[in-house]
């Protein structure tokens, strides 16, 4: 039989105060990589456009793009929002991979990097709320 168990009362396991600060850092980490993907979308957009070449997408939409990465970094930074963001964090990313995939780059720097981001989302998100652990329990 598998049993939920809790973090904070598991030996060897962190506890709740250092959980809740590596979950922060996870979780910062993430926001500035999607805020500096962002910013560079807007202001330097010349940075990106051979790799959104590569991927079929159109140049400019470099204005579009950057506005929504912004606006899922703020809402996933925001600890009321944080759960909104994560899952539109989370479907960024995997559109993300999807068009490297597309174009046969499996196993590419930015699909790897995309892939490492979204683990960081929901691994910083669980550290640093209990809500979510309450509904995502590790299973022993």
């Amino acid at each position: 039989m598998s049993e939920i168990v809790n973090l904070n009362q598991v030996p060897g396991i962190m506890t709740s105060h250092r959980a809740l600060w590596v979950g922060r850092m996870m979780s910062a980490i993430v926001v500035i990589a999607l805020v500096a993907d962002g910013v560079i979308q807007l202001f330097a957009p010349a940075q990106v456009a051979s790799m959104l070449q590569e991927t079929g997408f159109a140049m400019d939409l470099t204005h579009v793009v950057g506005p929504i990465i912004l606006a899922c970094a703020i809402l996933y930074a925001i600890p009321t929002t944080a759960v909104l963001g994560a899952i539109l964090v989370t479907g960024f990313l995997g559109g993300a991979i999807c068009a490297h995939v597309r174009i046969g780059e499996f196993g590419s720097p930015p699909e790897l990097i995309s892939l490492l981001l979204g683990a960081m989302t929901w691994g910083g998100l669980y550290l640093r709320d209990p809500q979510i652990r309450a509904i995502l329990p590790l299973i022993r």
